[in-house]
């Protein structure tokens, strides 16, 4: 995975996009930390899917459980606890 500055990226775009376009994962710096980094579409478009893909909650997780739900609750008293 190349690694280049934006002064660099600039002066070599065609041959990045090249890269790219092969399969590469181009990160481009600004001031020595990834800022950006240049993928081929089919990569793009598989990142989109993937973060646009809806999640369930935490709430509807638990309501697809199978099994039963026929839980026994303890009710026996709590016990005494001394807090100084």
């Amino acid at each position: 995975m190349p690694s280049m500055s934006v002064a660099d990226a600039k002066a070599g775009f065609a041959s990045l996009v090249d890269d790219a376009a092969n399969g590469e994962f181009v990160t481009i710096t600004r001031h020595g930390k990834p800022a950006a980094m240049l993928v081929s579409v089919e990569a793009g478009e598989a990142a989109r899917r993937a973060m646009t893909k809806p999640r369930p909650n935490f709430g509807e997780f638990l309501m697809s459980y199978p099994g039963p739900a026929d839980l026994d609750r303890n009710r026996s008293p709590m016990r005494d606890v001394e807090l100084e």
